[in-house]
């Protein structure tokens, strides 16, 4: 009786949990369900941008003055006076005169050589009378003589070579005296240009000898940038190489901005390719290009209108306005691929790979001529191969 309630107990335990089990299984919610993720790549892309107007070169160099000579005196003397002007950073004119030599000395000298002139023309004067005198006396001994064989007057007899030495001495005694007024009027040491005073070491008193430098002097009409380039930047550059020799005119150079740093803010200075150098640099192989500002120290100028001079040697970058295509494309850098090929992908969202000939590169952007076309869609990441005619999804890349 005992055994037969427990195995009853038992199998109601069993039909419980077997019934308690189905409750549970049949108030479970379904299970989510999902679609195989795809198979065809995604692929980032940013859009391509029809270019207008010049391509920009880039550069940076220190600005140099396009003169600059040193200041030293062709004579020598103690200095008597000097013009205030004549001091670092202030701007000076052709023709100034910024300091004087004693000219004592000189005046004696210009003196002592007209009285020499005097005196040799003087002579001179005796020597053509003398000339005069002896021709008179040969025709005279000529005609005295009975059988018409008088011998021909030799120079010496007419006096003709102390004629001679006259008129050398007084041509010598010309010089001398040209030459000691050519002295006196160096003793007044004067700007050959305009231009701005680098620096000065000359004082009153100071005693100079011919030749020695006080000071530096550069020219203030303009300055120069030199940039290097390589021969593929400079290759974009118009009429580089066909600009006539010396020409400094702007209208038939490439167009170029300077731009300076001063404090937190940036100046900009319009400038134009002046010339190339002839020859590359030997340690960067690079071609050096010259940019000229003119009257970068004055207001109203080429230079900035407003703020501060750009200065000689501060660094500066330099924009010049390169050759204009007659169409080419902006494209994110990432998008160039290797071989010069840019993936581009189709209204039906399959590539096109598109051959490409890489004009300029900018930071994160690449200027290039090719089968493109404005606005197209370029694959810049997110697949590493493609294959032309390949099925992609896209999506675009933030902020462009």
């Amino acid at each position: 009786m005992r055994r037969s309630t427990g195995y009853l107990i038992a199998a109601g335990v069993v039909v419980g949990s077997v019934a308690l089990a189905t409750m549970l299984v049949s108030l479970a919610p379904e299970p989510e369900t999902r679609e195989p993720p795809s198979q065809i790549p995604y692929a980032e892309t940013a859009r391509i941008a029809a270019g207008s107007g010049p391509i920009p070169v880039h550069g940076a160099g220190t600005v140099r003055p396009s003169a600059e000579i040193d200041i030293a005196p062709q004579v020598g003397g103690r200095v008597v006076w000097v013009d205030p002007a004549f001091r670092s950073g202030l701007p000076v004119s052709a023709g100034q005169v910024l300091f004087r030599i004693e000219e004592a000395d000189y005046e004696y000298r210009v003196r002592e050589a007209e009285a020499a002139l005097a005196a040799r023309r003087v002579a001179l004067l005796e020597a053509r009378e003398n000339v005069a005198i002896a021709r008179d006396e040969y025709e005279s001994f000529a005609e005295r003589r009975s059988d018409d064989a008088a011998p021909e007057a030799s120079p010496l007899t007419l006096r003709l070579p102390q004629l001679e030495a006259a008129e050398a001495a007084v041509r010598r005694d010309e010089a001398t005296l040209a030459q000691a007024k050519l002295a006196l009027t160096r003793t007044r040491i004067g700007a050959p240009f305009d231009g701005i005073v680098r620096d000065e070491s000359v004082d009153r008193g100071q005693l100079l000898a011919a030749g020695q430098s006080v000071g530096r002097l550069f020219a203030a009409d303009a300055v120069e940038v030199v940039i290097p380039l390589s021969d593929a930047d400079a290759a974009l550059i118009p009429r580089l190489w066909a600009a006539p020799e010396g020409s400094a005119d702007a209208s038939v150079s490439a167009a170029a901005r300077v731009i300076a740093e001063y404090g937190d803010d940036r100046h900009v200075w319009q400038g134009y390719v002046d010339r190339a150098e002839a020859s590359l640099d030997p340690e960067t192989r690079t071609i050096n290009v010259v940019v000229r500002v003119d009257r970068p120290f004055s207001a109203g100028g080429r230079g900035s209108a407003q703020g501060p001079p750009l200065l000689v040697g501060k660094f500066a970058e330099v924009v010049i306005d390169g050759v204009v295509p007659d169409a080419y494309f902006r494209v994110r850098r990432a998008a160039l691929q290797p071989d010069n090929e840019i993936w581009t992908v189709r209204e039906d969202a399959t590539v096109h790979i598109v051959p490409v000939r890489v004009l300029q590169r900018i930071d994160d952007e690449v200027y290039v001529t090719g089968g493109l076309k404005d606005g197209d869609a370029a694959v810049i990441g997110g697949i590493r191969f493609a294959t032309e005619g390949m099925a992609v999804r896209t999506g675009s890349a933030p902020g462009r």
